[in-house]
């Protein structure tokens, strides 16, 4: 049985991972209508050509002297498409499309560096792939997990920023069939006291990213959690109460955030003629009450605030998740049974959310719903290294950037999470402001 992708693993399993990877990540390119892909969706992100290149940049930087030992044919797009055109100043970007390549010029680099790769790939003796490199803290295998998951990561985050992109300059996908469930009915569940394990040991021989290491022990007190993700339906009461306008619900620095950009509902909802609709990827529908809802952390700390609760800590999530009136934690939620489209709205199985009720499968043992897939899960845990926390000397900047105390721990997964990141150690990060990711949340009470 799969639990969590073992470092040691058979040279053809990798390679069609990594061939499915590339599949996920060109359906995701696919999306945007051929005259759109120099737009710049979200204004702090690059436009859409830089990750055409960067994907396979990444790659061929990662494992072009590491494991391949070749040289470069177009240095200056390596370099480019490996960073971006860095704003001046820490302001937005202010690049043109022309500064940019051609597409068709970015997918001939792009064609021609998985071709590189892929004949390298095929030269390694298989004794090489699982073989850690003298002074280093990686083998073969090792680096092409992180270059599979660092795609997979991207093929979330594009779908992040593409649905911000107007529905005009897509091109409509299928969508997954309606789940047609019964209203939720929200409620609290008591999680007694007991242990959390975070993190996992780095004698497991299972990858991970260097945050998820090394693994902890947390006592943690008795609390109650909302056995659901606050839905569309429970944050219209707090709008329609009058949660935006009120700074008792708000830290002061995200009272300023959201008076400044004059923040007043999630950003994927549109408020039509005194109706609200959700703005799903191809589509702008009634805004379905029994769907989580989508908002930055600062929104959510703020519903949590007038709901007289918290938002949990890293810590009381993983209880809730993971573990068992015995203190033996789970590997999954439901038990340790591989994830399946029965558990919960992940993998790519839709564009959309579902309702929080749809997956009564993946239950914790004490009743929690929905904990993974169907949007990520704020907590209200800063993002700090654990105890033992080594950083990849191949990508040191990949977490240790972010250890500023200004990115907050997320946990659980979304519908386009791909299913190798479901993992119980992951962790998933973002500022308290960034309100494009697939994002819900539950609150806790003592």
């Amino acid at each position: 049985m799969l639990i969590a992708q073992k470092e040691v693993e058979a040279p053809e399993q990798l390679l069609e991972r990594v061939a499915q990877a590339r599949v996920r990540t060109d359906e995701i390119f696919s999306v945007v209508t051929a005259d759109s892909l120099y737009e710049r969706p979200i204004p702090e992100r690059h436009r859409i050509i830089f990750y055409i290149g960067h994907l396979e940049a990444f790659d061929w930087n990662l494992l072009r002297e590491r494991v391949l030992d070749m040289k470069p044919f177009a240095a200056d797009l390596d370099k480019l498409f490996a960073f971006g055109i860095d704003p001046v100043n820490g302001s937005l970007p202010t690049d043109q499309p022309s500064d940019w390549p051609s597409v068709e010029n970015t997918r001939r680099y792009v064609s021609r560096i998985r071709e590189s790769i892929d004949a390298g790939l095929a030269t390694l003796d298989s004794s090489e792939w699982n073989s850690i490199r003298a002074q280093t803290d990686y083998s073969p295998s090792k680096l092409l997990n992180v270059s599979i998951e660092h795609r997979l990561m991207h093929a979330e985050t594009l779908a992040y920023m593409l649905h911000q992109l107007p529905l005009e300059r897509k091109v409509r996908k299928a969508r997954a069939p309606e789940l047609v469930v019964s209203p939720s009915v929200p409620g609290m569940i008591e999680i007694p006291a007991g242990r959390a394990t975070l993190g996992m040991s780095s004698q497991d021989g299972v990858f991970g990213w260097d945050n998820e290491f090394e693994a902890q022990t947390v006592d943690v007190p008795a609390f109650a959690i909302d056995k659901y993700k606050v839905t569309n339906r429970q944050y219209l009461d707090f709008i329609t109460a009058g949660g935006y306008e009120n700074s008792a619900f708000w830290l002061e620095q995200d009272w300023d955030w959201r008076a400044a950009n004059d923040i007043r509902r999630p950003v994927f909802w549109i408020q039509k003629n005194d109706r609200w609709y959700f703005r799903s990827m191809f589509d702008e529908i009634p805004l379905p009450m029994d769907w989580p809802v989508y908002v930055s952390q600062a929104e959510a700390s703020a519903y949590s605030r007038w709901a007289n609760k918290s938002l949990p800590t890293e810590a009381q999530w993983h209880r809730a998740a993971y573990g068992t009136p015995n203190n033996v934690d789970r590997f999954f939620p439901w038990g340790d049974e591989a994830p399946n489209a029965s558990k919960g709205n992940f993998d790519f199985q839709s564009w959309d959310p579902t309702p929080v009720n749809a997956f009564p499968d993946g239950d914790s043992v004490f009743g929690v719903a929905d904990l993974i897939g169907n949007g990520w899960e704020w907590t209200s845990s800063k993002f700090e290294p654990f105890p033992g926390y080594q950083r990849f000397s191949f990508y040191p900047g990949y977490s240790a950037d972010f250890f500023d105390g200004k990115h907050y721990v997320m946990k659980g997964a979304s519908p386009r999470t791909a299913a190798c990141m479901l993992r119980r150690s992951f962790r998933n990060w973002f500022q308290p402001h960034y309100q494009y990711v697939y994002a819900a949340f539950r609150c806790v009470s003592k």
